[in-house]
């Protein structure tokens, strides 16, 4: 990145393609998502490297517990295995980590590991990285509209938009500038359906376990070429 090029404050990555990348190799599918972890690490430091605020990563969707049994215990037994090896990692460079979804319906050892990385991380003040476990942005969206309920069951003025934000899971993130999704897949899969009103989207062909910071690269210069009007007409 040159001096000149503008930087996201945010950046969100739906990483897809771990399945077709397995398959592409001859290689079983839980392969892919091992292999897709190495990318996690190498997005995360490149991300702090570059000085992007806060990154975003989609790891687990509310619509994967539709995927065999197999596969999505797997997969919670990688998050656990990559969130304790890579906890020192993060501590070193200042990484400050956050754990996004209905946590609260995950098994209970998940939840406590996913607890601890939050509580060890909670006081670094570098780079924030957001990882997305059993999320849905319309699940998001309702579990807001359930707790604005709660707090306010005679509400009868009408509510702002920065009000509702508030209760959001993201409450205190600022929304995501850039979306990069891999595997040339043009959809946003139900991830942050709010929040990403004007994000601007990025779309590679690249699978996710092939990502690395010289994509990663591309999709920020990608970027700095975008002019954001947010609906408003350049002056």
């Amino acid at each position: 990145m040159h001096s000149q090029d503008k930087l996201p404050d945010h950046v969100c990555i739906i990483m897809d393609g771990n399945g077709r990348w397995a398959l592409k190799h001859g290689l079983e599918r839980n392969d892919g998502h091992k292999m897709g972890a190495e990318a996690v690490r190498d997005a995360t430091e490149f991300a702090a490297e570059t000085g992007i605020g806060y990154l975003s990563l989609f790891a687990f969707s509310e619509e994967n517990w539709g995927r065999p049994e197999q596969e999505t215990g797997a997969l919670m037994q990688l998050i656990m295995e990559y969130v304790e090896k890579e906890t020192p990692n993060l501590m070193k460079n200042n990484i400050r980590v956050l754990f996004k979804g209905d946590l609260y319906h995950l098994r209970p050892q998940v939840l406590e590991r996913l607890e601890q990385c939050m509580q060890t991380t909670g006081g670094n003040t570098g780079m924030t990285l957001i990882i997305f476990i059993n999320y849905s942005g319309k699940w998001d969206i309702l579990q807001a509209v359930n707790k604005l309920l709660e707090a306010s069951p005679n509400l009868q003025t009408p509510i702002s938009y920065e009000a509702f934000s508030g209760y959001l899971s993201t409450t205190g993130i600022p929304d995501p500038d850039l979306m990069i999704r891999t595997s040339g897949e043009e959809r946003i899969s139900n991830f942050m359906l709010w929040q990403m009103a004007y994000t601007e989207f990025y779309f590679t062909p690249v699978l996710w376990p092939d990502f690395r910071k010289s994509d990663f690269r591309v999709a920020l210069k990608a970027y700095s070429n975008r002019k954001r009007r947010f609906g408003k007409i350049e002056e």
